[in-house]
């Protein structure tokens, strides 16, 4: 896992906005806003250096469960991507101030969870999870065993 330093250094300072970093992206199937799931979430705001990764990771999501088994699982239950604020309970950036991570149905998997508890621990979820390693992008539930519902990238 890279160091704020280390993000800093790569993906540069952030700010309130991201005008300077961010780029929206269409979604390549709609997902559900996890705490409002009527409303349809179809793009998605992300770094710049952080799009062909997403896109990559969505679509062969796609293609691995197909749309209905993705809606069953709760893997298009969207938990925010950029979002300028500090970590939960700590004094650096949160790494979602980038665009560099996202969080998927966050009330199933949440910040506190252990693989006993969370949705993206069970088995059915390997492959997903593998597919973010795939494309660049760490766990924190497999790293940490902790924040299941949260991907970043890992460099």
């Amino acid at each position: 896992m890279l160091t704020t330093k280390q993000i800093i250094a790569k993906y540069g300072k952030p700010d309130d906005d991201g005008s300077d970093y961010l780029v929206t992206i269409q979604l390549p199937y709609a997902m559900r806003l996890a705490w409002d799931t009527k409303t349809v979430v179809t793009k998605m705001r992300c770094h710049t250096m952080a799009a062909d990764k997403f896109l990559a990771v969505f679509n062969e999501l796609l293609t691995t469960y197909g749309i209905d088994e993705i809606k069953r699982l709760g893997i298009d239950l969207f938990g925010g991507c950029f979002s300028f604020r500090k970590m939960r309970g700590g004094n650096e950036y949160s790494r979602h101030c980038w665009g560099i991570a996202i969080d998927l149905d966050p009330s199933r998997n949440t910040l506190k969870q252990s693989s006993k508890t969370a949705q993206f621990a069970k088995p059915e979820y390997k492959k997903m999870v593998d597919i973010f390693y795939k494309h660049g992008f760490i766990s924190y539930g497999r790293e940490r065993n902790f924040d299941w519902m949260h991907f970043e990238l890992k460099n």
